[in-house]
């Protein structure tokens, strides 16, 4: 099969890391007989199959995992093509916990500041708005 390392990378790597989060899957991916060959060759029959010639990458994920979960699964034959993903497969940096740690309080962090100036914004155009509207009590002048 012709397909790119790449697609082969970032499909294991999407695999590895929901082994590493899901237990029951993990047991799934550890099963003797298969392997990544046969899992890129059953979605390159499957894309095939369905005349299409784009997927998300949650649905190729999806038809990955599938091949995994089911015992009887049909391969079919190898496929002469070339598969052009979105990303290169070089984008799957492990980090370590620390680093995720960081990573997740900068976010919260961007979130705060992010919402704290949309509140001002709201605020300041509320206070423009009220600046510029006449006032609905006018008072009439008794002498004049």
């Amino acid at each position: 099969m012709k397909s790119t390392q790449e697609f082969k990378q970032i499909i294991k790597a999407e695999l590895e890391a929901r082994a590493a989060s899901d237990a029951l899957f993990a047991a799934n991916y550890a099963k003797a007989g298969k392997s990544i060959d046969d899992c890129i060759t059953y979605i390159i029959n499957t894309v095939k199959a369905s005349g299409c010639n784009a997927f998300a990458p949650d649905e190729v994920y999806a038809m990955a995992a599938h091949y995994y979960d089911e015992d009887n699964i049909k391969v079919g034959k190898p496929v002469q093509c070339r598969v052009v993903t979105n990303r290169p497969a070089k984008q799957f940096v492990e980090l370590s916990d620390e680093e995720k740690a960081q990573a997740k309080e900068e976010a919260k962090k961007q979130a705060i500041a992010e919402e704290v100036a949309r509140q001002k914004e709201k605020l300041t155009r509320k206070a423009a708005k009220a600046n510029n509207q006449p006032n609905s009590i006018t008072q009439t002048s008794l002498f004049g």
